[in-house]
């Protein structure tokens, strides 16, 4: 939808997102109502209209590195969607551009993308994670199953959005021995013990050597109602709660206790803690080192300086966060189309209908343009609904009512958000 505050002054930054779809209209509209240039580096093949309703958009086959962009704009904030960012041959070279970047870098990046290293590092500042084990072939993983009899969430043992394996979640012993016979082995399997499914997240900044709380949050992973059906590959809902004084005392448990690693690392970007409570206390199931394709456009909204809060984290100086008065919650919704979460199935284009218009914000994946200026559906997530509210119950009904607003034959979104998994610790 169209920027809420357009800011009429000459941009005073310029700002590059790496990614596609409704990550980065988002963080684009709201960058550019903040006063920024925005820009978009297409990082995959599709989820190309959003981006470009909010700027100028540069396709990795024109440009097979970001850094000639960065210096011909004079970028001053780079914002991967994505960690494989550092995986690419152009890495190197942006991280020596001059450019701010909204993530960490180097060692740093290893709590995310290596599973095992998170693991450890838990155990190393006594942070709660549940048993895990790292299996290299199906006869290893078998062989830890019948010595550890309990269920495990399986994992690539490096996180990445190719990875041959996504996460299974087995709620018994019985699956997760069926599984065991099912997935990629290529980079060997992360087993993790199923702690049950009260979760929860908490999302801060990290600049200038301190940890500065945002919200705390909650995605709806599985994708139907009533929390069934399998955990898609990006979740089809979540709340967002107001919280930089740590109200459920995630960060004072999960995050604070890592605080001499993030110095000595120099950690400067976001993190992310989801986390399991069982038993009275929270446990570690990961760390991000992103604000999330269903938070982060929820956060920036929230905050009264978003462009200023990502350059000072980017350059890791001190924060002084400011959040706009009285807009406590956060609701987002996903339309999702034909086959999805099932992504081998693929269906037709789609016309997409809008009826009525919106009061929310609204941002576009898998959608395109027709010749006559309609919109067509051109894959599986569709669009991500947005709404802010003084309360969750009016985030949330703000939310259903424009969601309803759009229709795409076989399309459905998940009518239950707020209704299981919130207040924080509850199923």
């Amino acid at each position: 939808m169209p920027s809420q505050n357009p800011k009429q002054n000459r941009p005073a930054h310029s700002a590059l997102i790496l990614g596609v779809g409704s990550f980065a209209q988002s963080l684009g509209g709201a960058l550019a109502d903040a006063g920024a240039d925005v820009a978009t580096y297409l990082t995959r093949n599709y989820g190309h209209f959003g981006p470009s309703l909010v700027g100028a958009t540069f396709s990795k086959e024109s440009f097979p590195s970001p850094v000639p962009l960065i210096r011909e704009r004079k970028i001053a904030v780079v914002i991967p969607q994505s960690i494989d960012w550092a995986l690419q041959p152009w890495s190197s070279d942006l991280v020596n551009s001059g450019a701010g970047i909204f993530s960490p870098t180097g060692e740093a990046m290893r709590i995310e993308r290596e599973r095992d290293f998170a693991r450890e590092l838990c155990g190393r500042f006594q942070i709660p994670f549940p048993k895990s084990f790292v299996a290299a072939n199906r006869i290893e993983a078998e062989k830890i199953l019948a010595a550890h009899s309990h269920p495990f969430v399986l994992k690539n043992p490096l996180c990445s959005p190719t990875s041959p394996i996504h996460t299974v979640l087995c709620e018994t012993v019985e699956d997760t021995r069926a599984w065991l016979r099912h997935v990629n082995y290529a980079e060997g399997v992360f087993l993790q013990e199923y702690l049950g499914r009260a979760e929860a997240g908490h999302i801060a900044l990290i600049s200038g050597g301190q940890i500065h709380s945002l919200v705390t949050n909650q995605e709806y992973k599985y994708a139907f109602n009533g929390n069934m059906g399998i955990v898609a590959g990006a979740p089809l809902g979540g709340i967002v709660e107001r919280d930089e004084h740590d109200k459920y005392g995630l960060a004072r448990q999960l995050i604070h206790p890592l605080l001499p690693w993030l110095r000595q690392v120099n950690y400067h970007g976001p993190i992310q803690v989801t986390a399991i409570e069982r038993d009275g206390q929270w446990h570690v199931i990961e760390y991000n080192v992103r604000i999330g394709v269903t938070s982060g456009p929820m956060i920036m909204r929230m905050l009264e300086e978003p462009l200023e809060s990502i350059l000072k984290t980017a350059r890791n100086e001190k924060l002084k966060l400011r959040f706009q008065p009285a807009v406590n919650y956060g609701c987002s919704l996903t339309l999702a189309g034909y086959g999805y979460p099932f992504t081998q199935i693929r269906g037709p284009q789609l016309p997409l209908e809008v009826q009525g218009a919106f009061d929310c914000d609204v941002w576009w994946n898998e959608v395109a343009a027709n010749p006559d200026g309609g919109l067509m559906a051109t894959g599986q997530r569709i669009a991500d609904i947005i709404a802010l509210a003084p309360t969750l119950e009016a985030a949330i009904a703000k939310a259903y009512a424009n969601i309803r607003k759009l229709r795409v034959v076989g399309s459905y979104f998940r009518s239950d958000v707020g209704q299981s998994l919130w207040p924080p610790g509850t199923v």
